[in-house]
């Protein structure tokens, strides 16, 4: 029997895996420069996908990606780099409650580029949960 469906289950672990990235960010931030420790984060990823793409046989010709597939993966791609940095350098100078909560804001601005750009209905109960995030946010940066 299945519990739960499989994109909730890698939802959750991305959730979990993001909750980890933030403590071992902080603590790897702490005596290097941030862009520096970004670029070793980058490393990282890159040699693990790598691992899996091999280990699972899933590399593809490059040519047999079309050019939209193209021009969206590198877009974001760059939009991936630049919240990184930002992300990187914003725990290296603030206390990680403040961070994380401010970062989770994509959720409710994924939401709304979703419903404008990819015209993805939300119900109310979207609407409401990501009114939520943006209210926690706010909650934690006032203390």
């Amino acid at each position: 029997m299945k519990l739960l469906p499989n994109w909730q289950m890698y939802a959750l672990g991305s959730a979990f895996f993001a909750g980890l990235t933030v403590l071992f960010g902080k603590i790897g931030v702490m005596n290097i420069n941030s862009n520096l420790a970004t670029f070793i984060r980058t490393i990282c990823v890159i040699a693990m996908t790598a691992g899996i793409l091999c280990w699972r046989n899933e590399w593809q010709m490059p040519q047999t990606i079309d050019m939209k597939t193209w021009v969206f993966l590198l877009l974001s791609g760059m939009a991936t780099g630049l919240s990184w940095l930002c992300y990187y350098r914003a725990i290296q100078l603030g206390p990680i409650s403040k961070v994380a909560s401010v970062d989770k804001l994509s959720v409710a601005l994924a939401i709304i580029f979703g419903i404008i750009f990819l015209g993805e209905k939300a119900s109310w109960q979207v609407l409401l949960g990501s009114a939520l995030v943006v209210i926690g946010a706010v909650v934690i940066l006032s203390i």
